[in-house]
């Protein structure tokens, strides 16, 4: 499972240094977006009553559900004599709490698995938290021994991937001191962790310089970098 370029991959908590790299890249991937349209009342567009006398209705936006991503992992290990679990494992492992995400309580009950984001060559995904796991072996050694097993995700989107703050260049912008090109792939959190040693500091370059889509940079731009304590 070693990584490499080609790899699709599980980024954890946005972190470019915390990656789990996918043993075989995925066949498909479901992308689900859905709004809600509604003639009223709820927004619910199956429960709009007709009205008499009156023809068809014109909807009114209701507001956004968070976006799905549903995808299927392969895993064998039959030509290593070890157990699938020695992969498998680290991605199941990610439905538990962390205890390391800020603002985690145990006393208080507070705390929630890390957020993944689907990678895989310039495709990043929104933000995700792990909805639904579904793990599968399907071929045995003759000691009982997992070797092989499909895994299917279903992953929620998180927040939303277009919350940047001040979009005003003008508006709170950090004096920049440096400037960077932009390479064919590289996203915010990736020039972030190259800059400041952190990728959760995209935000701080998103901000900086009025970027809408952090996911959709051009290559050849050239970005401005603030100063981290500004």
């Amino acid at each position: 499972m070693a990584g490499n370029d080609q790899n699709a991959y599980l980024l954890i908590n946005g972190d470019s240094r915390k990656k789990i790299p996918c043993m075989f890249n995925p066949g498909e991937l479901s992308l689900t977006l859905t709004n809600r349209w509604g003639a009223g009342g709820d927004g619910d567009t199956s429960k709009a009553e007709t009205v008499p006398g009156k023809g068809v209705q014109t909807l009114d936006f209701k507001g956004s559900e968070n976006g799905a991503l549903d995808l299927t992992l392969f895993f064998d290990t039959t030509s290593e004599g070890a157990a699938v679990t020695k992969y498998t494992s680290q991605i199941v492992g990610l439905m538990d709490i962390d205890p390391k995400i800020a603002g985690t309580n145990a006393k208080q009950r507070k705390g929630r698995p890390p957020t993944v984001q689907f990678g895989w060559g310039t495709m990043t995904s929104f933000p995700c938290v792990i909805e639904r796991l579904t793990l599968k072996f399907t071929y045995f050694s003759s000691k009982g021994m997992p070797l092989r097993a499909t895994m299917s995700l279903s992953l929620k989107q998180y927040s939303a991937a277009r919350s940047y703050g001040p979009q005003n260049p003008t508006s709170g912008t950090p004096v920049p001191h440096r400037t960077h090109r932009v390479q064919p792939g590289e996203t915010l959190d990736r020039i972030a962790a190259q800059h400041f040693g952190d990728s959760t500091q995209w935000r701080l370059l998103a901000d900086a310089n009025a970027v809408e889509d952090p996911l959709d940079l051009r290559p050849g731009s050239v970005l401005a970098i603030p100063r981290l304590d500004s």
